[in-house]
């Protein structure tokens, strides 16, 4: 029996010799084939993934001194979050993982916010993710600042989870260019789940406010962060209050399509102190509607303060009440945020052709456009005003709002006509009307009062001249609805 042994030990050892050049020929073509294949071209796969396969007892040595390694290295874990996690065994893989993430742009105080990195495997997460993103137009040198807003996505499978993201953004109307844009502003998105928070996002806006489903892209381009925000909590709390306040749903509606950044206020502690801050200061409740619908950013306004230097400012410069401030934030909203070197130019400009202080201030709080309005075009206007209309200088005081409109296309053209005919009329008689108006008038026979300008109804639709109301089934009503100030320029 033990010659047999002997004997059969003797022949494994020769077939071994005559077998081992082979094997090993073989060997070495199979990891050269691999290497060369499996890499991608735009990232150095590591040498070694993972470790040596250990015990329970050397698993814990091993974690003891990957521990200490990353602490060496200046990456601390303040929070514990590397004791619920398996991190390889081998500290030259901890190595590799670090100098990576280094070489990308993160720092070590980086990892120390979210050390949950070092525990993401360079060849199954980190490179595939990053690879993908690069695809979809994130700039190599942006990868870093995206890893550092939402780190979490190294943990994310890029055909489980971002690839299908990736085409509901798409399915959304967002432009493929767009895209980059949509992802570094908010990389949180790409945990987001489609047929979850951004599914019921979409339905309310589309199906309850009235948001155009073409505008949803174009509103995600602009402020994809509404995708995260929760119909119940958030976007349904806003609308029912701004819609309480007297604005009809649907101008709401067209105002998110142009300015979706407005769902980003904090209802509590911006815009309802922001509503009440106008209402301290007097503007009318009634007022509201058309101050938001002129001017939505109001809503996320640090207010109170700007109200208050404002109104300051116009009563020691501009010599106008805090009632007459109050008429001009109801008609132009904007001037909360203009500089007052800017207001002031209009004003010393008028002061400066013989209007007296009472006459501008009077001027301003009936059409306070005209703080908006470039020197030079004031110039030519009052200049057309004295030398060629030569009409006495109390009718531009009661109608400022001459300056607001064009010389060349609407003033000299409309006043020869008038003045061809021989008509006697006041300024806004042939200047405040639409073309067709202004036609229809010159074919008369006789001289109509003037109408009065458009009107925003408290909680309903656009009161038209002649109690014409805006029918709802209107596809071309949505700028007369929402865009038009009190007085028509």
């Amino acid at each position: 029996m033990l010659a047999l042994a002997r004997a059969l030990r003797s022949l494994g050892q020769a077939g071994a010799r005559r077998e081992g050049p082979l094997l090993a020929w073989l060997s070495s073509l199979r990891s050269a084939a691999f290497s060369s294949s499996s890499a991608p071209p735009e990232y150095d796969m590591p040498s070694v993934t993972w470790g040596v396969i250990q015990g329970r007892k050397e698993r814990l040595v091993s974690r003891v001194l990957a521990l200490d390694f990353l602490r060496s290295a200046g990456v601390s874990d303040p929070a514990g979050e590397l004791e619920a996690v398996e991190l390889p065994s081998s500290l030259e893989v901890l190595q590799e993982r670090l100098d990576f993430l280094l070489r990308l742009g993160l720092s070590t105080d980086d990892l120390s916010n979210y050390p949950l990195l070092l525990a993401c495997s360079l060849r199954k997460n980190v490179i595939p993710v990053l690879s993908y993103l690069e695809k979809l137009g994130v700039t190599r040198a942006r990868l870093a600042a995206f890893v550092r807003a939402y780190p979490a996505c190294l943990h994310a499978s890029v055909a489980v989870d971002l690839a299908p993201m990736v085409k509901a953004l798409r399915g959304l109307d967002v432009d493929r260019q767009d895209l980059p844009r949509v992802l570094e502003r908010y990389p949180d998105v790409l945990g987001l789940k489609p047929d979850g928070t951004i599914s019921t996002s979409v339905a309310y806006l589309v199906g309850i406010v009235g948001v155009a489903p073409r505008d949803i892209g174009p509103m995600v381009t602009h402020f994809p962060f509404f995708l995260g925000m929760r119909v119940g909590t958030t976007i349904k709390p806003f609308c029912d209050y701004i819609t309480s306040l007297g604005l009809p749903m649907r101008i709401l509606a067209r105002i998110l399509e142009k300015r979706p950044y407005i769902l980003g206020y904090d209802l509590e502690e911006t815009v309802k102190p922001n509503v009440e801050a106008l209402l301290s200061f007097g503007i009318q409740k009634e007022a509201l509607p058309l101050v938001i619908a002129q001017y939505p950013s109001i809503l996320g306004l640090p207010l109170k303060a700007k109200l208050a230097a404002q109104q300051y400012f116009f009563t020691l410069k501009l010599q106008i009440d805090p009632d007459g401030f109050a008429r001009v934030i109801e008609k132009l909203p904007q001037l909360v945020s203009l500089n007052q070197n800017v207001i002031l130019k209009p004003v010393e400009f008028l002061r400066g052709r013989g209007i007296s202080n009472e006459d501008v201030a009077r001027m301003v709080v009936r059409c306070p456009q005209i703080l908006l309005l470039r020197i030079e075009l004031m110039k030519n206007s009052l200049y057309f005003f004295k030398s060629e209309m030569k009409r006495p200088m109390s009718e531009l005081l009661e109608y400022p709002e001459y300056f607001t409109y064009s010389l060349e296309s609407r003033i000299k053209p409309r006043y020869m006509r008038v003045t061809s005919r021989g008509i006697k009329c006041s300024l806004d008689w042939f200047l405040n009307c639409s073309d067709m108006r202004f036609e229809d008038r010159m074919q008369g026979d006789f001289i109509e009062g003037d109408a009065p300008g458009p009107s925003f109804t408290m909680g309903g639709k656009l009161q038209m001249p002649g109690s014409q109301l805006v029918s709802d089934d209107d596809e071309d009503t949505d700028d007369e609805v929402l865009y038009r100030r009190t007085v028509m320029i």
